[in-house]
Formats: structure tokens, sequence, C-alpha cells
């Protein structure tokens, strides 16, 4: 008669045991595996925000010039007083400048960034005859820039040189502006931008 062949009770809680910690390890690297993955996917989307955000701002302060005869304000080529404006408040930053919205539709506005409450918003708005704001802010045209905003500051200077500045009066000469932003308990890189002369 044939011995009975098979594992001892004892192989087999071994096995199982063995088998248990491989499973165990490896539902662990995918769940270490997907935390990165949506910790990725969060930086990376900040990151894109920060350089979308940036880049607009650069490119249509760019897109303005300070106007001869002017007194400090922006003038989008022109040389006269009304088509110049250029405005800092504690809580917001208002210029002239073209921009292109959406695919067929664009033209010569006033912008203006400002924190309220949370947001970072960016409101635009057809200059008036005088070349200043015609409506209330309130009331123009509105996009969300960033949301959760901490704090958001302001600063001026007209020279590089210079000591930077916050407050702002009708005749000032900017030729640099610095943006600093806190939003989700994170500071984004100070946005320094040149306006051009």
């Amino acid at each position: 008669m044939r011995p009975v062949t098979g594992f001892t009770l004892v192989e087999v809680v071994v096995a199982l045991a063995i088998l248990s910690l491989v499973m165990l390890t490896t539902i662990t690297g995918l769940r270490t595996l997907a935390n990165t993955q949506g910790a990725l996917d969060r930086i990376t989307g900040r990151v894109d925000q920060l350089r979308t955000v940036s880049s607009f701002l650069r490119d249509t302060l760019e897109s303005s010039v300070i106007g001869s005869g002017s007194t400090g304000g922006l003038a989008l080529g022109g040389g006269g007083r009304a088509s110049a404006y250029f405005e800092i408040t504690a809580d917001s930053l208002t210029w002239k400048s073209t921009i292109l919205i959406g695919e067929s539709f664009g033209g010569t506005y006033l912008l203006r960034v400002a924190r309220e409450d949370d947001l970072l918003v960016l409101r635009w708005q057809e200059p008036g005859p005088s070349g200043e704001p015609d409506q209330d802010w309130r009331e123009a045209q509105e996009r969300t820039l960033v949301e959760d905003v901490q704090e958001f500051e302001i600063a001026w200077r007209e020279d590089a040189g210079d000591d930077w500045r916050q407050r702002w009066e009708k005749g000032d000469v900017a030729g640099w502006v610095r943006l600093q932003l806190r939003s989700s308990d994170r500071y984004w890189p100070d946005l320094v931008m040149q306006v051009p002369q």
C-alpha cells in the first residue's frame, strides 16, 4: 500500500501566511501608487494654473504701453490722457490692454484683477468716453483665475532699483509690478512684470 502524500497542516499555514504577505504588499504598493498619482495630478494642476495665470497677466501687460503725454497711465500706442488708464489699489490692479476673447471677439478693454472674497477674479469692460471705467466693476464680465485665495498683495516701483511701494496716487508711473499670492495654504512665486515704457 502506498503512503498518502500531501501537505501537512503546518505547510499549508506557512503557504497561506506567505501568500497573505505577498497580497498585502501588492495592495499597499497599489494604494501608494494611487496616492502618488493623485498628488502628482494636484501639483501638475497647480503648476498649470500658475503658468496660465502668469502668462496671461504678462501678455496683457506687455500689450500695453505708456502713452507719451499721459501722466503715468497706460495707453495702447496713443498719447492722450483719455487713452491711458492704470491704477493700483490695495486689492486690485487695473489697466488698459488689447485682448482676444474667444475666436472672433476682442479689442481694447479695461482689465481688472482683484481679490474678491477668497477668489482672484479677472473682470473686463470697454472703456468709457473718458478712457476710464464706464460701469461698476461688479457688473462687468468676469472670470475666476484662482480659488481659495488667502493673501493677495500688489506692489509697484518706477525703476528696477527702487523700493517696492503699495500706495498708488494718480500720476504715478509704474515701471514694474509685483503680485504676491497665497492660495490653498501655499505661496505662489512672486509674479514680477515689467510695464513697457
